[in-house]
């Protein structure tokens, strides 16, 4: 098995459907002269309490599969942006009940008072409203449907 086909089975430990090259957290992976597999993460957001348990999951994985030396490297600069994110990684988002990440700069016009409108990923109306600028994790944001009153996450946009 290959690197990236090991890292294909890596999944993201706040969004079990995604894996960590849906989400965009994968930077590189390859391997080196002397065998070992150097794979570069960049964390969704500073201090991300889930890069720890990624960075074991990689580890395990690529164990697993064979690849003794395994070095992981944590980069913050360029930061992560959910342009980085798969177009299949969005819709397992949608699927799983997490509105993905839409037109990022909608989400600079809500620091000028402009109404945040998202698809509800139950009912699919855009009859929504926001109730906390965070969610489940500092990456996401509360919203409710005003239409279902079904509460959802939204992954906001870097």
């Amino acid at each position: 098995m290959s690197i990236d086909e090991v890292l294909d089975t890596v999944f993201d430990p706040e969004i079990p459907v995604l894996t960590i090259k849906d989400l965009g957290v994968l930077r590189e992976a390859h391997l080196t002269d002397d065998g070992t597999a150097v794979v570069t993460i960049t964390p969704t957001y500073s201090g991300c309490p889930a890069m720890g348990m990624i960075e074991v999951n990689i580890r395990a994985a690529l164990q697993e599969a064979g690849f003794d030396k395994v070095t992981v490297n944590t980069v913050l600069s360029p930061a992560w942006t959910t342009a980085w994110m798969t177009e299949s990684g969005k819709q397992k988002l949608r699927a799983f009940g997490i509105a993905p990440p839409e037109d990022e700069s909608m989400d600079k016009r809500a620091l000028l008072g402009e109404r945040r409108v998202l698809e509800c990923p139950q009912c699919h109306s855009r009859n929504t409203e926001m109730i906390a600028q965070f969610a489940s994790t500092s990456c996401k944001a509360m919203f409710r449907c005003l239409d279902c009153l079904e509460p959802f996450d939204y992954f906001k946009c870097h």
